[in-house]
């Protein structure tokens, strides 16, 4: 039964986070926020309101903190292999070469608030513990760096963003504001449900596999949760948004750190990352290796693919992926 329930979450949540970011393209659009830095920010909150929602759900009423960071750290790994897909799906030319330069600061930028992330994390596992109050010194760092990050990628990707508002006017011609609102609320609110219940069914498959918490949220409910990038992906990549598909991965990964800050906030116990497994550590590093390096493919721009239709920067990503999941496996 647990895995028929994580089978039906990730359902609602896959349909349901293709609406919630269908109709926040719309209301973005219809309200003028496209080509600004609020049009960015509701995009953002569209595709990781399942990780936001599912921390929070985990931290306050399932009590499974390691499920909330296992997933948040989980999903950045799970969007950067994302990449992969992309890079397969393109077949014009190679992902990096036609990607905008622009991407480099986002990757960047990511790279910097992960590794953050990770250190905050095994520092909190030393005496050296730095907090304030029951949180941990690192969440309002992490939110004010979240917030110069945002406003930089927006003076850069304002032009991706002008293109893909464009996009979306073509697409969503006779969608009205009223309609879109609506849509976005009943998607929102089906994907808060599926997220509220996922860290119990989470809790149950550790449980009944003899799994390790840290390992299910990092690999299965990250996944789960993931859904609405994919799906916003496989759509900008339809109408040919190459530059559009990116940047919703990347900024992504920005916005679930951010998410790792308002766990911490709600969770009561003290310093939220103190109290989880080192093992996230290991996940922290490994998104950060696969930020650096595709952050390389953006500025080396490889024109050939190597093995398997994928550049060597996608197989590089894909096999970092696969160590990640090998050795948390191993270790949960």
């Amino acid at each position: 039964m647990p895995w028929l329930q994580l089978l039906f979450c990730l359902t609602v949540i896959t349909y349901a986070g293709y609406y919630l970011s269908r109709y926040g393209d719309i209301l973005a659009e219809k309200t003028g926020m496209s080509a600004s830095w609020v049009g960015l920010v509701l995009l953002a909150t569209a595709t990781s309101l399942p990780e936001l929602v599912t921390g929070i759900s985990a931290i306050t009423i399932a009590e499974v903190p390691n499920i909330a960071v296992g997933d948040v750290l989980g999903s950045t790994v799970f969007n950067l292999a994302i990449l992969v897909m992309v890079d397969a799906l393109y077949q014009r030319e190679t992902l990096y070469s036609r990607a905008a330069q622009g991407q480099i600061l986002s990757a960047a930028l990511g790279t910097l608030l992960i590794a953050f992330a990770g250190f905050s994390l095994l520092l909190d596992h030393t005496e050296m513990k730095l907090t304030l109050g029951n949180v941990g010194l690192y969440s309002p760092l992490i939110v004010l760096v979240y917030l110069a990050s945002m406003r930089a990628v927006h003076r850069y990707a304002k032009r991706t963003l002008d293109e893909y508002t464009e996009a979306s006017t073509e697409r969503y011609p006779d969608v009205a504001l009223r309609q879109a609102v609506a849509g976005y609320s009943v998607a929102a609110i089906a994907v808060m449900a599926a997220g509220s219940w996922l860290p119990f069914v989470a809790a149950d498959i550790s449980k009944l596999m003899g799994w390790e918490q840290s390992f299910v949220g990092t690999l299965l409910v990250a996944a789960v949760t993931s859904a609405p990038e994919v799906a916003v992906t496989v759509s900008a990549l339809r109408i040919g948004a190459l530059d559009m598909a990116i940047a919703n991965l990347l900024g992504s990964n920005l916005f679930d750190i951010l998410i790792l800050a308002i766990d911490d906030l709600f969770y009561t116990k003290g310093p939220l990352l103190a109290n989880v497994n080192t093992s996230h550590a290991i996940t922290a590093l490994t998104a950060v290796m696969m930020s650096s390096l595709a952050t390389v493919g953006f500025i080396f721009r490889p024109q050939r693919r190597a093995v398997l239709k994928l550049t060597w920067i996608s197989l590089g990503l894909f096999l970092l992926y696969i160590l990640n999941t090998w050795i948390i496996f191993e270790h949960g």
